[in-house]
């Protein structure tokens, strides 16, 4: 079955042997549609591109190399995060974990995740990596009213203004802290929570 190449387009004999069998009127609007779809399907784009967003640059903003065990390091992080408020969920010797919520306005809220595994870097265990990672959430009121219904004989049911609100919390944004200033500063915090458990007493 032999075809033809029009515009971009390939249509089929037999395709236009069945458009030439209907009545003109009828087939001309039909012939422009198929034409229309078939050059919309070619034109179909696929999910929106964004840029790399990982380049796997320095090493220095999510770690630090400490002068003491996993353990110690481990210990002086927990120290650091319950220092600024948050609420230790996971302590171990080689993670801890801790969380604090903050409101910057009536109706959102923030929530910030902080994770710091803790591993040996020498053989002897007197010197450890400490990873830090911090997450922050995004969350939006969300309003949902529901209107009241009232039967009223033969009107049938009306709508009034009285309203039931469940409002609720939802998340509208997750994102991974990369400003390495905010590193730097729990790393002083941890620093100095370690130089205070080898100072002598």
């Amino acid at each position: 079955m032999a075809s033809v190449a029009v515009g971009g387009v390939i249509f089929l004999e037999r395709s236009a042997l069945m458009f030439s069998r209907l009545p003109h009127r009828a087939a001309a609007p039909l012939f422009a549609l198929c034409c229309l779809s078939s050059l919309l399907a070619g034109c179909a784009t696929g999910p929106k591109a964004f840029p790399l967003q990982e380049s796997f640059g320095s090493t220095e903003t999510y770690s630090r190399l400490f002068d003491a065990s996993a353990g110690q390091t481990c210990e002086a992080a927990r120290r650091a995060l319950l220092s600024q408020g948050y609420i230790v969920t996971t302590s171990r010797a080689d993670l801890v974990e801790g969380q604090k919520s903050f409101q910057p306005e009536a109706d959102s809220n923030l929530q910030m995740s902080i994770r710091v595994v803790c591993a040996p870097e020498s053989g002897n265990g007197k010197l450890s990596l400490g990873f830090v990672t911090a997450l922050q959430d995004t969350y939006a009121l969300k309003k949902s009213n529901n209107s009241a219904s009232l039967g009223v004989g033969a009107i049938g049911s009306v709508s009034l203004p009285f309203s039931s609100s469940n409002d609720s919390m939802v998340r509208v944004a997750s994102e991974t802290i990369s400003n390495a200033s905010f590193y730097d500063r729990f790393f002083d915090l941890v620093s100095r929570y370690l130089a205070t458990e080898k100072s002598p007493s």
